[in-house]
């Protein structure tokens, strides 16, 4: 292959011949992508098929993003013009294969596939010895294909020439794994890094702590410890209704007893860049300098439990379970445009939080049927505190997907719930959760309950 940033051209040399082919190594950075989209644009260009150059740049774009963000290697592309088919190949030192995310239709990123599977002629994926190939085929032209069945969440995936079948790896254990937690805080925490790498773009790659950094390696080491982890959690089935989700959203259905996970040694110290990176990101989103919004306390343990584990357990420690924390009593700062008296002095049973997940103020009646004599006693607590256990995972989950998506499926109307009592005991309740904006951005949470019948 040439050295890197440079292109050669493969094909006839004949000035009245057109190039079949051009190859390129390119550097991990931003403008690489540009150089990639033009090396494919000139090439259908000499071929006389502009009809194909908006498809071929965008997919290419998508490509060679994710190898600079993902991998943070040198990335070999391979652009070839056969008959009428155009070929595309874009090769990194990372093995993990690329993923389909379930993500909401409101999220910032994780359509890449969608997007390649749904435009090209067919995709796949080559692993070799020191990482991948990545290639499309498009040609402009609708032909019935044959249905290739993926492994894992890739597409359809090869052995190239010399690819290491076993690595080295360290094997963590991860007791009670929150299913459902973890794929809300992967769609929150990857939302935070893409941020986070255009913020430290613009710094001159200067880090979260002070530190020199390439924000595109660190942006690489933290998504493959990400990746690490989308190759081997599982993902929990819950129905995103009202009606089934109280049926689904309960342990121990939504965690995992045991999960045996092997990080490859390399990947090992790529969770503790993770757990700096998200900290670093959260600092400038408590900031307001970025769109995503800061996680709930709940998910950030998680975060430093999950990396912790995989950090401790390679030196090795024995295995801590994970479970959601209650934490204390809060004081908050008021709310401006909202006055906790339309729900301290309701003759309703009412209590209002905020989006910190934080209890703002609760109705007499409300504190009454919680089995508190006080109302003011559960202000500053965390939701989670009047929410069964195995309930909470549900919630905390659930809510980050409604602070980062807007999605919110036990809005707006009644749904029967447990609710836990100051003595521990429980009483069904009927709940309704509306979601009022309160202008300059500013949201409560206003539920209104009574005992079910």
């Amino acid at each position: 292959m040439p050295s890197a940033g440079g292109s050669s051209q493969v094909g006839p040399t004949s000035s009245a011949a057109a190039p079949s082919s051009v190859e390129t190594t390119l550097l991990p950075q931003p403008s690489s992508v540009a150089e990639a989209r033009r090396e494919v644009r000139e090439l259908l260009r000499t071929h006389g098929r502009s009809d194909l150059e908006e498809s071929a740049a965008l997919l290419t774009s998508e490509l060679v993003t994710n190898a600079m963000l993902h991998a943070g290697t040198d990335i070999d592309l391979v652009a070839r013009f056969d008959g009428d088919v155009l070929e595309v190949e874009v090769a990194d030192g990372s093995t993990h294969l690329p993923s389909r995310r379930r993500y909401a239709a409101t999220a910032g990123t994780g359509r890449g596939l969608l997007m390649l599977e749904s435009m090209v002629d067919d995709w796949g994926v080559t692993l070799h010895a020191h990482g991948k190939t990545v290639w499309f085929r498009l040609s402009g032209v609708d032909a019935d294909l044959p249905v290739v069945e993926p492994l894992g969440s890739a597409g359809p995936v090869t052995d190239g020439p010399g690819r290491a079948r076993r690595r080295d790896h360290v094997s963590v254990q991860l007791q009670n794994m929150p299913l459902l937690l973890h794929a809300a805080w992967q769609e929150h925490a990857e939302a935070l890094l893409r941020e986070y790498l255009l913020a430290s773009l613009d710094e001159d790659g200067v880090d979260g702590d002070g530190s020199d950094s390439d924000p595109v390696q660190v942006h690489a080491d933290a998504t493959d410890a990400i990746a690490v982890l989308e190759e081997h959690v599982p993902h929990a089935t819950v129905t995103i209704s009202p009606e089934k989700m109280m049926g689904e959203a309960v342990e121990p259905n939504v965690s995992a007893t045991v999960l045996e996970l092997p990080v490859p040694v390399a990947s090992v110290s790529h969770f503790a860049t993770l757990d700096r990176a998200i900290e670093a990101a959260l600092d400038l989103s408590r900031e307001g300098l970025v769109l995503t919004p800061p996680s709930q306390p709940e998910v950030q343990a998680f975060r430093r439990w999950l990396c912790r584990q995989v950090l401790s357990q390679a030196e090795g420690a024995r295995p801590v379970p994970w479970r959601v924390p209650e934490g204390g009593v809060e004081e908050l700062p008021a709310l401006a445009g909202w006055d906790p008296r339309t729900v301290t002095e309701a003759a309703d049973a009412m209590i209002a939080a905020d989006t910190t997940s934080r209890i703002r103020a609760v109705s007499r009646e409300a504190a009454e049927i919680l089995g508190y004599d006080d109302p003011g006693e559960l202000v500053g607590r965390r939701i989670v505190s009047i929410i069964p256990e195995r309930y909470r995972q549900a919630h905390v989950a659930g809510f980050t997907m409604y602070l980062l998506v807007g999605r919110r499926p036990m809005f707006d109307h009644e749904v029967e719930v447990p609710a836990l009592r100051r003595d521990g005991t429980e009483v069904p309740i009927v709940l309704t959760v509306r979601a009022p904006d309160l202008g300059a951005g500013d949201v409560v949470l206003l539920a209104q309950l009574r005992r079910a019948d």
